[in-house]
């Protein structure tokens, strides 16, 4: 397991550089799941990264702020807590431009196998962060 690889790919993720540039870290066909509901039916990493990539259209000054990093050797999970914010200033999303921005807490479970990703769970309340920049 690597940290280093975790927090790599971590940066390049939420950047929004999409699939190209996290792919090195994870395994091929690596898994992801979540409960929220945008996320629904993303089973792989390949499409959640590029989901990611796509929030960068309507939230181009997206960022976020990391809050903790914990490791757990024996189970072979990295797990990083996060604030992501940003604001709604160009087309695109589900709604026109609301001008309204947005703080949310998130959390990434990144489990590894033979030192590369092998599956993230995304644990985030998108209702809360919808109803702050205005898409619901």
């Amino acid at each position: 397991m690597s940290r280093e690889n975790a927090m790599e790919f971590f940066k390049a993720c939420e950047e929004g550089k999409g699939w190209q540039a996290c792919k090195e870290y994870c395994i091929i066909n690596a898994s992801f799941s979540s409960q929220a509901e945008p996320l629904k039916d993303i089973t792989t990493l390949e499409n959640y990264a590029d989901w990611m990539s796509g929030i960068y259209t309507p939230i181009p000054n997206a960022g976020y702020e990391i809050k903790s990093i914990s490791t757990n050797e024996d189970s072979s999970h990295v797990s990083v807590f996060a604030v992501f914010t940003g604001t709604h200033s160009e087309e695109g999303g589900p709604v026109p431009v609301t001008g309204k921005s947005l703080r949310t807490d998130y959390v990434y479970v990144m489990e590894f196998s033979e030192n590369k990703i092998s599956h993230l769970t995304k644990i985030w309340n998108s209702e809360a962060a919808f109803k702050q920049i205005g898409w619901v």
